[in-house]
Parts: structure tokens; C-alpha cells; sequence
């Protein structure tokens, strides 16, 4: 439970403050402890004040994180004019999806197995190389697949979504705000869409495809001291260039 700063000054006071920084992108209970604490006391100022801009907040207080999105287009027969978009939708490439996907998959996993006192998912960037590669089409150049993979982290964390650990450039947190733009539904549809890209890249049966990958999937991620070994050979090869 987060204690409120010492000010004299009423929490309204600091309304366009809370507006300000969640106008620049999510603020995070962990990182923005004061922001955090009056946009969970100015939460009904914070609705109407950013409604007018055609916008709704949205607060996690379980998770710790807040952000602003676009109200919704207005229903059939809905009276009134639909909203303008401050927040440009962002399209995202195929494997930056994929990506999010599958760490949404392994935050699940973790929150499944921590206890109370593990609520940050830590992962190495050779962890999500791994991660990631094992949906990949094989590359005849180590080198260059890695780099390419290194490219969507950056993206990643550019959006948000993981934050590089100070002093460990090659450790990652998984923000928690991963899991609203990823729901439970696109999770649950996540082997089928893996299953009809597999069959897409190799030609094969999509019917047969989420067998062939799942079994890839299982042999794969048990043998992470031979991803290792290769991961190793491609910063080699890339270094020699």
C-alpha cells in the first residue's frame, strides 16, 4: 500500500501534473510512486478531465500501472460524434506481435508458479533470443538472425513493454502492462496463429503444423545449453566480421 507524500497542497492541486505524465506514457506505481498516488485519489477528476480530449484512463492498482487510450468508436445508434485520436493506433510488425505474445505467455507462466514475494519477471536477453527463435525459420547466417532479434527487443522496449535493468544491459523486466494489451483471448488464439505461420513458412498441412511446432517447442526449450552454445557461435561470427 503506497503512503501519500508529504505536501500541504490538496491532492486536486496535482491533478494536471497526473494528466502531464500520463499524457507522456503509463505511469508505474514502482516508478512514479507520487504520480501513482494521486492518480489512485483523482481517479473520477483524472475520467472527466481527459474525456473531454476524447480519452479514458485506465488503472490497474492490482498490477501498478496507468495509461491513457482512445474512448471507443460510438456504437450504432449511439449519439455522439466519435472521438478524435490524440493516441495514433501503432501497427506492429509480425515478429515485434510475436514477441509481446510470447512474453505475455511466459509472464502468465511465472505468475502461475511465484509466490507472494517474486512480482517481477527477469529475463536475460539470451533468455528471449531463445525465446523467440525457436518460431523463427531457420537462417543460414547466426549472425544476422541474432541481430534481427535484437532489433525487436529494442522495439519492445521502446514501446514499453520490457525496461533494460540498470547497470545489467542484458537483463530485461517484463512490465506488467504487457498483460492489457495482450488479453487472455488473443493468448488463448496465440498456438493456432503460431500454427498457421509455421504451415505458412514451410508449406506445411495447418492441420498437422501445431503438432510439428509444439514438438520443436517441447525438444527445444529443454535443451537451453546447446541455444546457449549458439547464441555464443553467432556473437563469434559477428564480432569476426
Amino acid at each position: 500500500m503506497s503512503t501519500p507524500p508529504q505536501t500541504s497542497v490538496s491532492a486536486e492541486h496535482h491533478l494536471p501534473v497526473v494528466v502531464t505524465q500520463l499524457m507522456k506514457g503509463v505511469v508505474y506505481r514502482d516508478t512514479h510512486e507520487k504520480v501513482w498516488w494521486y492518480l489512485t485519489q483523482l481517479q473520477p477528476q483524472v475520467r472527466d478531465y481527459v474525456a473531454v480530449l476524447g480519452l479514458e484512463v485506465v488503472v490497474d492498482e492490482a498490477e501498478g500501472y496507468g495509461f491513457l487510450c482512445s474512448l471507443p468508436e460510438p456504437e450504432d445508434g449511439e449519439d455522439r460524434p466519435a472521438p478524435v485520436r490524440l493516441i495514433p493506433r501503432r501497427q506492429l510488425s509480425f515478429h515485434v506481435s510475436l514477441l509481446l505474445a510470447l512474453l505475455r505467455k511466459k509472464l502468465a507462466e511465472f505468475d502461475a508458479g511465484a509466490g507472494d514475494a517474486d512480482t517481477r519477471l527477469m529475463l536475460s536477453r539470451e533468455q528471449i533470443i531463445e525465446m523467440i527463435r525457436l518460431f523463427l525459420p531457420a537462417a543460414s547466417n547466426e549472425a544476422r538472425l541474432v541481430d534481427q532479434i535484437d532489433s525487436h527487443i529494442a522495439k519492445v522496449v521502446e514501446l514499453g513493454f520490457l525496461r533494460r535493468m540498470k547497470g545489467q544491459e542484458s537483463v530485461f523486466e517484463v512490465r506488467r502492462i504487457v498483460k492489457a494489451f495482450v488479453d487472455g483471448q488473443w493468448l488463448s488464439e496465440f498456438n493456432d496463429r503460431l500454427a498457421a505461420y509455421a504451415a505458412q513458412l514451410g508449406g506445411e498441412d495447418p492441420v498437422s503444423a501445431p503438432q510439428a511446432r509444439g514438438a520443436r517447442w517441447t525438444e527445444e526449450r529443454g535443451t537451453s545449453d546447446e541455444g546457449s552454445a549458439r547464441l555464443k557461435r553467432a556473437e563469434a561470427a559477428r564480432g569476426a566480421q
